[in-house]
């Protein structure tokens, strides 16, 4: 037995000596569309939004110093089922990696088994006693393909670089859905804030209508004019109304982002809170960081040299294909001398299907073009991220400037209520006029908010672009 198993292990042995050429192309690296992005030191566009070249933070949520805004994002990065889902398909092709690494090793199969037989004596010819038939029977059997032109080999390349694809569009769901978390939260903030402004003015008017009201009983004021103010009042009024509704639909948005049903949070978040503010500087490093940090570009990458593996495994199957087939048997009728005697078998089996009338060939054209367009793709991907921060950068600079100028329209809104108030209190201004300046100053107000709301939300649009939020931190 000893010696049967010597021969057939010194068999796979020499057969396994005979693979390690792998045919078709290894892969070079994907191409480079960008060359001048890649040696830039700061994208184009960074000092019109006043962007710091230091490297960006991956959380980069926390620099918006909301602890609300934290504990959402870091419950829907846990709870998402949308990350549970890209979760489990990055398990299933490790697994499907680990299959092909197997696929280049021996599969092997044990089998025992026990036969009785009770033979009655009238089914004897001659007839006679009966007799009894007992035998044993223990074996074990093995084949391998041997990888000799490396087919195996890289289709355990492509799935690898497979893997890596899935993890990096798991890394971009996570991307994007810390960026969409942020985008509502603000947007829920902004919708609170400006109804809070809407209630404001809601008070102003209903006092301008009371005020006007009594003008008309006393015969100053006409009813024409009050009936139009009534009608203001009213289409004020109105505004509430797609405001709340606004405000409920991003609770509902929130709840299901983060895991929860719709109506979870309405408890927490309900009360109004202020729009988070952004920070003095934004870090955004430069176009070569980008083009190694952003999962998109990654999974593009890897799916390229997935696609170039392809090719190496479709060109193996224009060659031979070696199955080495290997057997041990043992039998008695005796199960203490089952092993008494060895039935050993070891031999090779060639397969060639020279005759395919050109079928492999179209399978490597196949595989050719799916790596030329994979590397369309990835080029496609490059430009598109490195165009989407560009444009990202010179919408939070001109988000800036709106700020600034709402800012001072705003001051200067405050600065004329305050002193119509004044010429009040001198007897030189009446109360429709402070409470028409009022509603001036709520606009403004109102204008104020919105193009904060709008900077914050491209501040989290160009986090998004640059690729972060899916750092070991999350």
């Amino acid at each position: 037995m000893t010696r049967t198993l010597a021969r057939l292990s010194a068999t796979l042995l020499a057969s396994a000596a005979l693979a390690g050429c792998v045919v078709g192309p290894d892969y070079q690296g994907p191409p480079h569309p960008a060359p001048l992005a890649e040696k830039a030191p700061a994208f184009h566009r960074a000092g019109l939004a006043e962007a710091a070249q230091a490297p960006p933070v991956a959380r980069w949520w926390t620099s918006l110093n909301d602890p609300e805004l934290d504990r959402l994002i870091d419950a829907a990065l846990a709870g998402s089922p949308d990350v549970h889902a890209a979760e489990a398909r990055l398990r299933q092709s490790r697994a499907l990696f680990t299959e092909r690494q197997a696929d280049k090793l021996p599969s092997a199969t044990a089998a025992g088994g026990f036969i009785y037989a009770n033979v009655p004596g009238d089914a004897l010819p001659g007839g006679g006693g009966g007799t009894e038939l007992k035998l044993y029977n223990a074996g074990f059997d093995a084949t391998w393909e041997i990888d000799l032109f490396g087919g195996k080999q890289r289709a355990a390349e492509s799935a690898a670089d497979q893997a890596g694809a899935v993890q990096a569009d798991l890394d971009d769901v996570r991307v994007s859905l810390a960026a969409e978390v942020a985008r509502v939260y603000v947007d829920l903030r902004d919708q609170q804030q400006r109804r809070a402004i809407a209630e404001q003015s809601v008070k102003l008017e209903s006092e301008t209508v009371d005020l006007a009201s009594q003008r008309n009983g006393r015969g100053v004021e006409s009813s024409l004019d009050l009936e139009r103010l009534r009608a203001h009042l009213e289409t004020t009024r109105e505004t509430l109304i797609p405001l709340q509704s606004d405000i409920e639909g991003s609770l509902d948005r929130l709840a299901v982002l983060t895991g929860s049903e719709p109506g979870a949070l309405d408890a927490e978040l309900a009360p109004a809170g202020a729009v988070p503010e952004l920070p003095a500087q934004v870090a955004v490093g430069d176009p070569a960081d980008l083009l190694r940090r952003r999962p998109d570009i990654r999974a593009a990458e890897r799916k390229l040299a997935s696609q170039n593996a392809v090719i190496g495994q479709r060109t193996a199957d224009l060659f031979p294909k070696v199955n080495l087939i290997g057997l041990l048997g043992w039998g008695s009728t005796d199960i203490g001398r089952l092993f008494d005697g060895t039935t050993g078998l070891a031999a090779p089996v060639i397969q060639w299907n020279a005759l395919d009338f050109g079928r492999t060939r179209a399978r490597i054209d196949q595989a050719r073009a799916g790596r030329d367009e994979a590397a369309a793709q990835y080029e496609s991907t490059v430009l598109n991220a490195l165009g989407e921060v560009e444009t990202g950068l010179a919408r939070l600079g001109h988000a800036r400037q709106d700020v600034v100028a709402q800012a001072r329209v705003k001051a200067s809104a405050d600065r004329a209520a305050v002193l119509m108030r004044q010429r009040q209190s001198a007897g030189v201004a009446s109360t429709a006029d402070v409470i028409d300046t009022e509603r001036t100053r709520l606009n403004a107000e109102q204008n104020l908010l919105v193009a904060k709301a709008a900077l914050v939300d491209d501040y989290v649009a160009l986090q998004k672009s640059l690729g972060l939020g899916w750092g070991p931190a999350v």
